[in-house]
């Protein structure tokens, strides 16, 4: 059998190599194994910056085009491959969001809907005229 400390050594040897996108998804299922495990809670830093991550701004702009090509039907196929691609993304941050959400909340032993109030942008009624 393989000694704790080579299985280790070849864990960081394969996460060195992965790149960006798919080294944050394998620190979050290290992070649930350990949490599961009850190894380790995530800190408050932690589950802050999983809350409050965002898309780059240049994503953000590409997405925001390809909504408006989509929407007055002048996107192709490979841009609304495109779309779909940005769509799956944002859709995974929330998910995590949500978890990191519900993880601050137990942290803090506060209601979730207290953490949503303090997180999620407040929308403020028009003026009536």
């Amino acid at each position: 059998m393989t000694a704790p400390t080579e299985i280790r050594q070849r864990a960081i040897a394969l996460i060195e190599k992965l790149p960006e996108e798919t080294l944050i998804k394998a620190i979050d299922l290290l992070e649930s194994l350990c949490v599961d495990n009850g190894v380790v809670t995530l800190g408050e830093e932690t589950l802050l910056q999983r809350i409050q991550r965002r898309l780059p701004t240049d994503d953000q702009t590409r997405l925001t085009y390809l909504r408006q090509r989509n929407e007055t039907g002048e996107i192709t196929e490979t841009e609304h491959q495109e779309l779909l691609g940005y769509v799956d993304r944002v859709e995974r941050q929330d998910a995590e969001r949500a978890e990191a959400l519900i993880q601050l909340a137990r942290l803090r032993n506060v209601e979730l809907k207290t953490l949503l109030n303090e997180f999620l942008p407040v929308y403020t009624k028009p003026n009536a005229l």
